[in-house]
């Protein structure tokens, strides 16, 4: 698997380099972000190797790389199971993920996950996007940063996630109450469907309750990573007052 641009790469490195085959730096660059990463490289024991910088461009075909690039033998493993993680975190800040299949919005998703503090990604393991190239550069680092869990059955893993105590909400256009009627819990977990579908029957049915975003113009839905950062940076704000108070 190939990794490209800074963001992406130095956070492989950060995790310490684990899986890296290579790592291509262009000679053309020497300023202080490539040495920089170069002091990473060598701390988590990986030989840059100096080359032109066409080569990087033959590397990435005609992707932006900033003229770094690295072979990984595949993506980020998740740290833990979603079991651990609930074993280790009692109120945690989820968001699930129901049938987004686009690698770019898978990206975009887990960019605004660690933006806004979520412990992890949740996604079913069928109809969902894996962990691509594209997903993890869109992501520009946060791949390595918040865990993807991929589970066999989201509806189940619903049911498990209520009975620890977490209050799951669904996205949903169709909803009476809007976002900003709801007094979000400390530990939540948020589902969003894929743009146009929405959330498959069961899994709506399984949420404690659904909320839409009011939608002010003539668009008649968000992007699902746009509407993930609405709902989940409204987390951070009620729960930042509610300690403030």
């Amino acid at each position: 698997m190939l990794i490209h641009g800074f963001h992406a790469v130095e956070a492989r490195l950060k995790r310490g380099g684990q899986g890296v085959r290579e790592l291509y730096v262009a000679g053309e660059r020497d300023d202080a972000r490539v040495r920089s990463l170069t002091r990473l490289a060598q701390a988590a024991g990986v030989r840059p190797h100096v080359v032109d910088m066409a080569r990087v461009d033959r590397m990435c075909a005609g992707r932006r790389h900033q003229g770094v690039a690295m072979i990984v033998d595949d993506a980020p493993a998740p740290a833990v199971s979603l079991d651990d993680l609930l074993d280790r975190v009692p109120e945690p800040r989820l968001l699930l993920l129901d049938g987004v299949t686009d690698p770019r919005n898978l990206g975009a998703c887990l960019r605004v996950a660690d933006g806004a503090g979520v412990n992890a990604v949740v996604a079913p393991k069928d109809h969902a996007c894996p962990l691509t190239e594209v997903a993890i550069q869109t992501a520009s680092g946060a791949a390595e940063s918040v865990p993807y869990l991929m589970v066999t059955n989201l509806s189940n893993a619903i049911l498990d996630l209520q009975e620890r105590g977490v209050f799951v909400v669904g996205a949903a256009d169709e909803a009476a109450a809007t976002l900003y009627e709801l007094e979000i819990p400390r530990a939540v977990a948020w589902v969003l469907g894929a743009e146009g579908k929405g959330l498959r029957r069961l899994t709506r049915q399984r949420c404690d309750a659904l909320v839409r975003i009011p939608m002010a113009g003539q668009v008649a839905s968000l992007n699902v990573s746009v509407a993930a950062g609405v709902v989940l940076y409204e987390t951070v704000r009620q729960a930042r007052a509610a300690a403030a108070r």
